[in-house]
């Protein structure tokens, strides 16, 4: 009899907040350190909450746009992801409440791959509908745009 993974989970953690400042996650194997820049009283020992909201996209978009691309038979080369964001700071900096604190990202997919435009466009929009972090981004109200590009000749 086969197996059936659940298809719905249940994260837990149990961080340690050892500053104002950072605070120690341990996940799976891990110790994942989330802390503030020197300049904003921290130790500098990881990004910032915000910047680690911004890291994720990228790496989920990664992770889904490459398992989008085996699904559908495309080689996307080598491939590396320039981030543009927009945040707005006056939520964190306690001056007013903000409704969409990154009202607009734009990712850029750059895929040194001999697959065609078009499959890197295919891809992008498989990634689209599983990309779990660029979910959540969309459902706050973000401007999201992801581009995939065909960087060699």
């Amino acid at each position: 009899m086969a197996v059936k993974m659940k298809t719905v989970v249940t994260y837990r953690a149990k961080a340690a907040c050892p500053t104002h400042a950072r605070t120690e996650i341990p996940v799976r194997d891990l110790n994942v350190v989330i802390d503030e820049p020197l300049e904003r009283g921290g130790t500098n020992l990881g990004p910032s909450p915000t910047e680690t909201a911004m890291t994720s996209l990228i790496a989920c978009t990664n992770v889904i746009g490459h398992k989008c691309a085996k699904k559908l038979g495309v080689d996307l080369g080598t491939i590396s992801i320039d981030a543009n964001c927009k945040f707005d700071r006056r939520g964190v900096l306690l001056e007013e409440e903000i409704d969409v604190p990154f009202p607009e990202i734009t990712l850029t997919v750059n895929c040194d791959t001999p697959a065609s435009q078009d499959d890197l466009t295919r891809v992008g929009v498989e990634t689209a509908k599983f990309c779990a972090i660029a979910k959540l981004f969309e459902a706050a109200g973000t401007d999201l745009t992801v581009n995939w590009v065909k960087t060699n000749a």
